[in-house]
């Protein structure tokens, strides 16, 4: 009960997520994120790395998405456009 004596509102906490990078390298953490921008860029193949996102005026980093999701634009490869 809240200290007014109503009772308490419960969301649901976030859980852990087991999140991966597109090197396939994997991170478990609590989080309610869909995504999560990894930064530190720590592994020798993370400079040449094909996931790897060099947005203008801000630091290089790679997408972390949970683990067995699709990718953003997987729905684009079925995309048929008119002739």
């Amino acid at each position: 009960m809240s200290k007014k004596g109503r009772p308490e509102a419960r969301g649901s906490a976030p859980q852990p997520v087991t999140f991966r990078a597109g090197c396939g390298r994997e991170w478990s953490m609590t989080s309610a994120e869909p995504d999560l921008a990894y930064t530190e860029q720590a592994f020798p193949e993370c400079p040449a790395c094909m996931h790897r996102v060099e947005p203008e005026g801000a630091p290089p980093f790679c997408t972390l998405r949970p683990a067995g999701t699709a990718h953003p634009f997987a729905a684009l490869a079925g995309l048929v456009l008119p002739e």
